[in-house]
Formats: structure tokens, sequence, C-alpha cells
């Protein structure tokens, strides 16, 4: 395997400060940096696509890394825990097993196969998994809606079905391009040099970190994002982390109404950017042939967990189950001399490939403006591909650190706190927003009225 750390080097016209490194079998601090790096250089081609000169970028090593783990710190109060209770890491009969349970289905689900009640907890769960084969009880847990990951080693998902196909994916796979004369673009779209996107529509059907990454990057560059959520879906967790800047509804695309509401929504979007797997939206008509037939303008960005071709394109997926599919918790393992799995110290996968996705939305969105439509769609296995390429972290390197004095004071609908400064830096582009985090379904599901 090459173990070349090239493909992190910055893009032409990058400057990198800093040199804060997060501890890890792989160079996550280096795959922080290449994924800001290359959401900043889609916004300075988009400006540059406008006339203006390409905008000198500057990433912040330290602040980059940081912002990978919390860019949110409370004050006078605490955040929720994110992870459920019975939630991790368990050995099994032949190995290690990974439950994925902060859903509410996807508990009963595990629980369900394992043959416990709702009061299990974590003792009675590992007593429990101990007397399963890994693959069966991975498979069983999959087959009942819910989410597992057995620990394989890199050897060992190269051999699988599933990472062979990842592995020859593009990192951003771009679909055939067509044409959508604007004739202009849509009304209320009124970008400057300072926000290149603002009065752009994006439509987020996304959830937990990744797509909300997008979206949020994509709010601190003046687009107006409207975040889609079931009715009783909480992430309590992370609602600060990742709704800073956007509005929030609910809407139950189960019912005929709540569809309704949303094809509206679709209609009147630039940008749609969704997370779930392909069979699940075309179950409610939202294919994205289908979309390209209704709303042939509409820029559709997906991601997935474990790519898009292979028997396991439509599992469910989070990128701790990643890690521990494709041989990254193993490495760690390896690495530090762990007697149990050691995944990367921070959602590498889920943070990086948001970045990625918000720069190929960018992308997306300038050809566009030029009348041609592409939709790109990427994955966390895919991007994990390339963060296994490279090395270990150097053990010598400093920590990422930050002076509090730095930190921006923030006001939530929870209560205040600090929030990390940009890593970012466009010239001319301040990243910023003037929406504060809000919680799930703190907005109505429509479209802002129009200046």
């Amino acid at each position: 395997m090459d173990v070349s750390n090239a493909i992190f080097l910055p893009p032409q016209g990058v400057t990198v400060t800093e040199s804060g490194t997060l501890p890890a079998a792989f160079d996550v601090s280096g795959l922080a940096v290449a994924a800001m790096a290359r959401a900043a250089t889609a916004v300075a081609q988009l400006a540059h696509h406008r006339g203006g000169a390409l905008a000198e970028i500057t990433v912040d090593r330290d602040l980059a890394s940081l912002w990978f783990g919390t860019s949110f710190t409370p004050t006078g109060w605490e955040l929720p825990p994110v992870w459920d209770a019975v939630a991790g890491d368990y050995r099994c009969a032949d190995g290690w097993i990974r439950l994925h349970t902060n859903a509410p289905h996807h508990r009963i689900a595990a629980l369900k196969v394992l043959g416990l009640g709702a009061d299990a907890n974590r003792a009675t769960v590992a007593a429990a998994v101990e007397r399963w084969a890994g693959e069966e009880l991975e498979a069983a847990v999959v087959s009942a809606n819910g989410c597992a990951a057995l620990m394989r080693s890199q050897a060992q998902w190269l051999a699988h079905p599933q990472g062979k196909a990842v592995a020859v994916e593009p990192l951003i796979a771009w679909g055939e391009a067509r044409q959508a004369d604007d004739g202009g673009t849509r009304q209320g779209f009124r970008p400057t040099a300072e926000r290149p996107l603002a009065g752009v529509r994006v439509l987020d059907l996304t959830r937990i970190i990744a797509g909300p990454v997008a979206t949020r990057f994509l709010a601190m560059l003046g687009a107006e994002v409207l975040r889609i959520d079931p009715p009783g879906w909480e992430e309590a967790g992370l609602e600060v982390e990742l709704t800073v800047g956007k509005r929030c509804a609910r809407l139950d695309l189960k019912t005929t109404g709540g569809l309704a509401v949303f094809n509206e929504l679709l209609a009147g979007a630039d940008i749609f950017i969704h997370g779930y797997r392909p069979d699940a939206l075309d179950r409610l008509g939202l294919s994205e042939a289908e979309l390209a037939v209704r709303h042939p303008r509409l820029v559709n960005v997906a991601l997935d967990a474990y790519g898009w071709s292979g028997p396991w394109a439509q599992r469910r997926g989070f990128d701790s189950l990643v890690q521990m599919s494709c041989g990254i918790a193993r490495a760690g393992m390896g690495h530090f001399g762990s007697e149990r799995p050691h995944p990367l110290p921070v959602q590498a996968l889920d943070h990086a490939t948001g970045y990625l996705c918000a720069a190929a939305a960018i992308d997306a969105w300038r050809d566009r403006l030029g009348g041609t439509v592409r939709n790109p769609r990427l994955s966390l296995a895919r991007t994990a591909v390339e963060l296994m390429r490279t090395r270990p972290s150097d053990p010598q390197a400093p920590a990422p650190v930050l002076e509090k004095s730095l930190l921006l004071p923030e006001e939530t609908a929870w209560g205040p706190g600090l929030r990390l400064p940009p890593a970012v830096h466009i010239a001319g582009v301040p990243l910023r927003t003037e929406l504060p985090s809000s919680g799930f379904g703190s907005s109505p599901a429509r479209w802002q009225q129009l200046p």
C-alpha cells in the first residue's frame, strides 16, 4: 500500500500555518487540513468564476484539527451525552464488534437480536455479545435494521467484496452532466464578494455529522440552509454543534402532507444535500432520475456510509462503524498497543467527508451558474481509503492548541458558550453567520420571504 502523504499536500495557493497534530495511526490532522483547503479552494474558484482574482487561502492546522472534534464549549451548562448508554465496542466469540444504538430504533433492533429487553445495560449486553460469532451477529443486527460493525483489519477489508468495490470508486463521483439554462438565476440570488452564496437555498436532509458539517460551511458563506428532520428525531449532544447558521424544521415524509410540503421546498431549492440510502429516497419518489426531470436546475448532492457500489451499498452506517469495518480501529489497536479497538481521536471520516461534500456542492453550483448541472456523491468509506494511505502521526509533534482568548462568544437556544474561530481564512470572504444554533423543529418548513 502506498503510504505517501502527498495527497495531503495543500492545493496551490493555500498556506498552512501551525503544526498541531492529533495522535493517530494515520494522518488525521493532514486530512483535516486537506479537506478544509479543498472546500476553501472551491470558494475561491467560485469567486474567480465571477471575474474576481483567486483569493489567498490560509488553513490553521491547529484549528482544523480542533474543528474535527468539538467547536463549541458551553458556559455555565453542560452538553447532553453524545452516545447512548449501550453503544460501543464489545468482545464477541471471535473478535470485536461495535453496536451503534444512538437512535432508539437501532437500540431496539440490537437488543432484540441479543434477546434483551429495554432495561439492558452494558454488562448484560456484553454477556450476550460474547456468545455470538462476530459476522453472525453483525449480519443479524443489520438484517433487523440495526447498526453494527465487526472489527476487520485493513487486509480483511481489502479482500472483502465491499472493500474491493469502494477502493475503485472515485473520491467524489460526478453524475452525467445535463444542460439547465437558467435564463438568469432565481430571484433573490444576490451574491456579494463577501457572501458568495447569499440567496442560495440549500435543502438539508442530512443527520449526524458529515452532511451537517457540509451545510454548516455553506451557511457560513451566506447560503440559506433549511434542515429537515422527522418528528421525534434527536441528536441532543450534537444540536448546538451542527445547527449554527441554519433554520431547522420537522416534516414526516412518510405522510402525504409532509411529503407534499417537502416537494414544495424542493421546487424552491437550489441545492439538495441528503444522506439517505438510495432505496429510501426511491420509495419516496425522490430518486435522482425523478428529481432531474421534475427539478432540472436542482443540484443534488448525496453522501452515504459504505459507498455506492458493492453488496453493502444500501447498508446503514456511521463514522465509528466504518472505522471498525475498514481497518482503522484495528490499525489503531496495533499502533498504540491497545487491548481493544482503538479508533481515531475524532470522527474524522465524517468531518472530512463533510468538507469535501461542501466543496463538491460549491463546484456543482459554479457549474450550474454556467448552465450545466452535475450531481456529486461521496461516502465515508471512500474518504477512509485516502486516510489509510497515510503514515501514522508524528509522536513528537505538538498537540493542537488555541488560546482561550481567541474563542468567540456565542448565544445559543440552550445558553451561552464559546465557539472556535474559523480554521480557514479566505481573503475577502469571512466565514460567519447571523443565526445562532437552535433546536430541531424550531422553524417552520418554508423558505424565507424574498426581499
